[in-house]
Parts: C-alpha cells; sequence; structure tokens
C-alpha cells in the first residue's frame, strides 16, 4: 500500500471555509447615517419671512409729492364693549373723521371691503390693498382681537399688524369715547 493513500484515509482533510461578511450591521449604520444627514439639513436651512417694503412712489412712507401719502393705511383701535375706532391716513391730519364701528358684517367687514376695493381701484394692482393696523387697548378683550383677525381673512386684506404703541392722539380718542 501507497504511504499516500494511507496518510489521506487517516487524516481528515480541512474543509476550506469561504469566509462570510455580515453586512447587517453596516446597513443599519449607512440608513442611521442617511436619515441623520437628511435631518440636520432640514434643521440647518434658514427660515425667512417675507418682508413687505412700501413703494417708492404714492403709497405709503413719507410725504413725496403726492399729497398725503398714508392713505392706504387704516387703523382700528379696539376699545371696550366691543367697539372698533377707525380711521384712514395719520390721525393729525386723517383722511376721514374716525368712525365708531361694531364687529359683523354690518360693521368693520362692510367697511374694510369697502376701503379696499377703493384703493385696488385706485391704484390698479390688486395686491396691493389696505394695510391695517390693529391697536387692541388694554380695555379690550382677546375675544375682539380674534374676531378682528377673522375679519383680516373673510375680507382678504393682505397686509395687516398688531401694534401695541398708541400715540398720545390715540389715547386721547379713546377716552373721549
Amino acid at each position: 500500500m501507497d504511504t499516500k493513500d494511507f496518510n489521506s484515509l487517516n487524516k481528515p482533510r480541512s474543509k476550506k471555509l469561504r469566509p462570510r461578511i455580515d453586512l447587517t450591521a453596516m446597513v443599519n449604520i449607512s440608513f442611521l447615517l442617511i436619515v441623520f444627514y437628511m435631518v440636520s439639513v432640514e434643521i440647518s436651512k434658514p427660515k425667512i419671512m417675507g418682508l413687505g417694503l412700501p413703494d417708492t412712489g404714492c403709497g405709503v412712507g413719507v410725504n413725496n409729492g403726492c399729497g398725503n401719502s398714508f392713505y392706504r393705511i387704516v387703523t382700528l383701535l379696539l376699545d371696550e364693549n366691543n367697539k372698533i375706532i377707525s380711521y384712514r391716513g395719520l390721525l393729525e391730519v386723517p383722511e376721514e373723521k374716525p368712525k365708531t364701528l361694531g364687529f359683523g358684517k354690518d360693521g368693520i367687514r362692510n367697511e374694510l371691503l369697502k376701503q379696499n376695493e377703493r384703493i385696488i381701484k385706485q391704484l390698479g394692482y390688486r395686491d396691493r390693498g389696505l394695510i391695517v393696523l390693529i391697536k387692541p387697548s388694554k380695555k379690550s378683550n382677546f375675544g375682539n382681537l380674534v374676531s378682528i383677525l377673522d375679519e383680516m381673512a373673510i375680507t382678504n386684506i393682505q397686509t395687516y399688524a398688531i401694534v401695541d404703541y398708541f400715540t398720545p392722539q390715540e389715547l386721547n380718542l379713546l377716552a373721549l369715547n
């Protein structure tokens, strides 16, 4: 008998194993990194808000040869007992005398719709209507503020702001009413 055959019978032959790599952990980590990257990119985006600046021509701003250029501004003073005092322009030289109005379709809504339509017709632009300054007094309640914001949405007033500063003339006007 050949020694080669004898050695091969007694000795177990070692199997050549192919190395197997488990990529499950690698896939999990890569998905976590992708999600982290997507979230961090979304968080790091700058948050901006549109800024509406006045026109250079007649509109809002200082008097620039066009007469009283504050004719687009309507100020609403919210007073106690669900009263609204409204005036257009500056209180020192108002376009109209201050009016006392109520809430609802026969009060402030009708007034805002009329004035907005008139301004749009004068300017010729649908996107440049009234600019409404809402000034709630200390005597007005939170429901009045919510109601006037609803009126802004109903009448489709594009530009409005809530202002907490009262001029001395406005304080006198509130005290008289």
